[in-house]
């Protein structure tokens, strides 16, 4: 079966910025993402969980996408301006996709 090469980018991002988050992504042409609760973790300030907020919007939210090796460098520039002022992390991976037309 035929493989294509792919970028396969997650950040994790405070929740109520999802939706300026999701506007990026679309305007930088992504095609497709999921959006993920976070239930807790560990960074610089130590130890967090979800339990105990009184809303979700406290909380943070994983973004997952797949794209073209060739959109990466304008989706980075256009999520960095998000993710520079608030608490998040963008991870960047090599991935093999199959239907390479939907990326």
């Amino acid at each position: 079966m035929q493989m294509h090469a792919a970028k396969r980018v997650e950040i994790i991002i405070e929740a109520p910025m999802e939706r300026r988050l999701t506007q990026v992504l679309t305007e930088a042409g992504v095609r497709g993402f999921t959006v993920l609760p976070v239930l807790g973790g560990s960074g610089r300030s130590g130890a967090w969980t979800r339990e105990g907020q009184v809303s979700a919007a406290g909380g943070m939210v994983a973004f997952v996408c797949l794209i073209r090796p060739d959109r990466l460098d304008g989706l980075l520039e256009a999520v960095f301006a998000v993710v520079d002022r608030h608490i998040g992390v963008v991870s960047v991976t090599e991935a093999m996709v199959l239907r390479a037309e939907r990326f």
